[in-house]
């Protein structure tokens, strides 16, 4: 049985289901490809989010939704998909890479296409001025597009920019329950009639599937990622990512599928119980991720690093937290460059702190406490 959900506007855009399939972990085979969508179809689920750098996603999805329309008559009119490209690249160069990925997914046009991962000045630049500009400008132009946006992973002062500059009509952001600081950004695009897709709130939000046992106790009766979805939806996100691999993974998005109202007093109580979980573990020493330690002499991402501390002591999500800390310096501009291990102890940054952190001490006890053999990437 196919659940009805509750849609929102998604920008310029059709409106999006609540929870999106992202795709990046379903590229094994066909089989694989075609059992999630079906899955996502049944969730209430409408739309689906992809990349041509996601090796064989386009082609393996342009097959499912051929072999869901023929053999389940589920309609391949009635999603929708977004893709994205990577900020780079002269005109013809995209124009032939956007050709294929109409080839792959076996349409004659997108809905919404996304700049890749704009996450250096450069790459704005390159949309707002450059090669990208005039590239957007003619698949727009052509009918090929209805909307474009952006992803990114960058800083907090280029997201803005990118939201501010009213060239998008949407973006996908980390938009965590425990890590709140981009909470602000999205707001601002919503403001501005964007849509707003939340990057993976179950794996990159603290790996959330898996919850260390504390966090469980301090969640009940509800599961912490349960409580992070509703967070994240009652704040007006339009869409939450869901990277599926088996059809157990859509068992709280059809429980949430429309659930988009207030948080009830039970969640808040919930939501204060975790609070007070961190708390009661990091005591004195919990970085608010307040900013105001930045800038940091040796360009260290402090509270990008003593988030990680906050997770893994004070949620107890210490696997996560060492997987993250252990790509910094190994991911490109995807993510940071330095490690606590560039601090210079050169203390600039205590005086800055309003909860008066020994910010070098706690960088020397973060690194100690995660640092470890880096596992590889998903895509790299």
């Amino acid at each position: 049985m196919t659940l009805h959900s509750q849609k929102r506007s998604f920008g310029k855009g059709c409106n999006v289901s609540l929870f999106t399939l992202g795709t990046m972990r379903a590229t094994e085979n066909l089989d694989k490809m075609y059992s999630l969508i079906k899955s996502a179809y049944h969730s209430g689920i409408n739309h689906l989010e992809t990349a041509a750098s996601y090796g064989k996603a386009e082609i393996l999805i342009g097959e499912a939704l051929k072999k869901l329309e023929t053999s389940e008559k589920i309609i391949k009119k009635n999603w929708i998909i977004t893709t994205k490209i990577l900020p780079k690249g002269d005109f013809n160069y995209l124009k032939k890479n956007f050709e294929n990925s109409l080839t792959n997914l076996k349409l004659k046009k997108i809905h919404n296409l996304a700049i890749h991962g704009i996450n250096i000045d450069e790459h704005l630049d390159w949309v707002l001025y450059g090669e990208g500009r005039k590239f957007l400008k003619w698949v727009i132009k052509k009918g090929l597009v209805n909307q474009i946006g952006f992803s990114s992973h960058g800083s907090y002062s280029l997201i803005e920019k990118a939201i501010n500059s009213n060239f998008f009509s949407f973006c996908n952001l980390h938009l965590h329950f425990l890590d709140q600081s981009k909470i602000k950004l999205a707001q601002l695009a919503l403001k501005k009639n964007m849509g707003v897709l939340a990057i993976s709130p179950a794996d990159k939000g603290g790996r959330l599937y898996s919850p260390s046992d504390n966090l469980l106790k301090a969640s009940a009766p509800y599961h912490p990622l349960e409580l992070a979805y509703r967070f994240l939806l009652s704040k007006g996100i339009t869409t939450l990512s869901l990277g599926a691999t088996k059809a157990g993974d859509f068992n709280i998005a059809k429980k949430l599928i429309n659930s988009s109202q207030k948080l009830t007093s039970s969640e808040i109580s919930a939501l204060e119980n975790i609070e007070k979980l961190a708390n009661e573990e990091l005591k004195s020493s919990k970085c608010e991720q307040c900013r105001s330690c930045l800038p940091c002499p040796s360009e260290i991402p402090i509270p990008q690093i003593l988030l990680l501390r906050n997770i893994s002591i004070g949620y107890g999500q210490l696997e996560f937290a060492k997987e993250r800390y252990n790509l910094i310096g190994r991911a490109g501009h995807w993510w940071e460059e330095k490690n606590a291990s560039f601090c210079i102890e050169c203390n600039k940054c205590i005086p800055k702190c309003p909860s008066k952190l020994n910010i070098p001490d706690l960088l020397k006890q973060t690194h100690n406490l995660l640092v470890d053999k880096p596992k590889k990437r998903l895509w790299s």
